[in-house]
């Protein structure tokens, strides 16, 4: 009898940077960072409407800069500050190729690559 084992993947993230870590090879089950991906933010302005929407862009920009690496997932733990964390949730929720995934979070200060690939393999054994 052979185990199946998972897509999964450990994300650290605020709302300015996320750092991506999943299994080098599913078989051997070792996690290395896959990216770290940037939110710039929005610009100024002046108009309140144009800046939310600004806002929003960068925020759906970021998001989907994540997903990319998060090819065929079916596991991901998310851990950061803020609430970031449940709006990439709901994100993940609404796009049909991840609405099966089972996402998780919890909260942690910044870490290190070396200490947020510690977490993620605690987190998935």
């Amino acid at each position: 009898m052979t185990v199946k084992n998972k897509k999964q993947f450990g994300i650290w993230m605020d709302s300015h940077h996320a750092t991506v870590a999943g299994r080098e090879n599913v078989e051997t089950g070792a996690f290395v960072i896959l990216c770290h991906a940037g939110n710039a933010g929005k610009e100024s302005n002046s108009n309140e409407y144009t800046a939310n929407n600004q806002e929003k862009t960068a925020v759906h920009k970021f998001f989907k800069e994540i997903t990319s690496h998060l090819q065929n997932a079916e596991e991901v733990h998310i851990t950061g500050t803020g609430t970031i964390q449940e709006q990439f949730i709901n994100y993940l929720a609404e796009i049909p190729q991840f609405k099966n995934v089972v996402a998780k979070e919890s909260t942690s200060n910044k870490m290190s690559d070396e200490k947020l690939i510690e977490f993620i393999s605690e987190k998935f054994n």
